[in-house]
């Protein structure tokens, strides 16, 4: 988005070329900057990828048509006004566009004074939109030091992010290892966004027994299955115009993800048992601690529903990689545990603080934070030998499948960088197949890029 909100750049969709260049000349001599495209994927991917215009389209396009257009584009930014151009046979077409939420419609052929009118209120009220949109991100961020603490360039980042994508409507992926806070960044971004005044909707899609995950998701009616003695509303539907947080979302059931993925898209859901139709207008977060992409290229996710998902892929840093925010987030939730607990606060000892600096918290912010608490009850002197311990020790604190999980990352991780993220290398010291190292590396969220080169680096990526 451009710093200054002075021009509202145009999108133009028009197959016919004579339209789309009289038209497109029309607008830049009244002082609009116009980007053309003869279909509507460019135009969409444009607007998936934040555009801050507005767009003019005409219905009748090849593939995907103005109608479809209008409904993908307000799904992604129920914000951007939208202009139809219609024929004379397309009125009653036109008023069904205004009614899904178009803001004008204009029937060819029209004077150009009457398009540049529509356009320059439509472009009016956009400036409106991003003006208020700049206040609350500017607002959110100020507001997200309480929950995203840490003064490190890796935090400020991520409240930035977080302040950006809540302003949106958009789905996003979050993807971290266990522990970084995925749930956190989840609810911040319900909660600053437009939806926060509804519901907020978790479901970890590990923690449920797969023959029962549709029925949580979809809900059921009496009698649908064996046990199903009661009708009973799913997640999706009790989410309706709230936000549906998909926790692991790499352990949903391939089968289940066909028929979220169609939920999605339609906005409709049908509960087991039942041909009825519910609407589920929902925001959707999806948490994952291995990368989606490559799990679909793999065939363990389905891709498609990966790219419905995917509008926005927020990558949260491990506490390693931001080893200036440790104390400050240990002394927080030092306070919060005293003062759940009815403790006094006590200085914090020089031997703590170096113990924290020097542990690799491979549990992350979860780790840190259940130490603080065994701190603020009255347990630092026993805190200090275990943050002290060794790699392996250190796990101790962690179920046996974080602990084998833990090992096999570091062992990876190592490999990587001692071969400048060479596979074939590190195929050959692990004395695995490159299918076998592929999945590993996909189920741990280990990215091999970060190692290619001779600095480590974290992002936030959009896609």
């Amino acid at each position: 988005m451009p710093d200054s909100l002075e021009t509202i750049p145009i999108l133009l969709v028009d197959d016919e070329e004579d339209m789309r260049q009289s038209v497109g000349q029309w607008l830049t001599l009244a002082g609009y900057e116009v980007e053309t495209h003869s279909s509507a994927a460019p135009a969409l991917q444009a607007i998936a990828g934040g555009h801050p215009g507005i767009l003019v389209t005409d219905l009748r396009l090849p593939g995907m048509d103005g109608m479809d257009l209008l409904r993908r584009v307000l799904a992604l930014d129920a914000d951007v006004p939208v202009v139809v151009m219609t024929g004379h046979g397309d009125v009653t077409t036109a008023v069904e566009a205004m009614r899904l939420g178009a803001y004008d419609f204009i029937e060819k052929p029209f004077a150009p004074d009457r398009l540049t009118d529509i356009v320059r209120r439509a472009c009016e009220k956009r400036r409106l939109v991003l003006d208020n949109r700049m206040l609350r991100r500017s607002v959110a961020e100020d507001a997200l030091e309480a929950r995203i603490v840490g003064t490190s360039p890796q935090a400020r980042r991520l409240r930035a992010a977080v302040a950006e994508i809540a302003a949106s409507d958009a789905s996003v992926v979050l993807r971290g290892e266990t522990g970084v806070g995925k749930d956190l960044i989840a609810r911040s971004i319900h909660d600053f966004g437009r939806r926060a005044r509804n519901q907020f909707v978790a479901i970890n899609c590990a923690a449920i027994p797969e023959t029962m995950v549709e029925s949580e998701l979809f809900g059921h009616e009496a009698g649908a299955f064996t046990s199903a003695v009661a009708r009973r509303v799913g997640k999706l539907e009790f989410a309706h115009r709230g936000t549906l947080f998909l926790d692991e979302i790499e352990s949903m059931p391939l089968a289940v993800q066909a028929k979220l993925l169609r939920a999605l898209q339609e906005r409709t859901i049908e509960r087991l048992g039942s041909n009825r139709q519910i609407e589920a207008d929902t925001r959707t977060i999806a948490a994952s601690k291995v990368d989606l992409r490559l799990a679909g290229d793999e065939g363990r996710f389905r891709s498609d529903l990966y790219y419905r998902l995917c509008v926005v892929e927020l990558h949260i840093p491990p506490l390693r990689e931001r080893p200036d925010d440790i104390v400050l987030l240990f002394e927080h939730f030092v306070a919060l545990s005293c003062e759940r607990h009815g403790r006094e606060k006590r200085p914090i000892r020089a031997a703590t603080l170096a113990a924290l600096r020097a542990h690799t918290w491979p549990g992350n912010v979860r780790e840190l934070r259940n130490a603080a608490e065994r701190y603020a009850l009255g347990f630092g002197e026993a805190l200090e030998p275990q943050l002290g311990q060794s790699s392996a020790e250190q796990a101790g604190g962690l179920s046996l499948a974080d602990q084998l999980e833990q090992a096999e990352r570091q062992i990876i991780e190592r490999c990587l960088a001692e071969t400048g993220g060479n596979i074939a290398a590190v195929m050959d010291r692990l004395g695995v197949p490159r299918r076998t190292l592929n999945e590993k590396m996909a189920r741990l969220g280990i990215d091999r890029s970060t190692f290619a080169g001779p600095e480590r680096q974290s992002s936030t990526r959009q896609a």
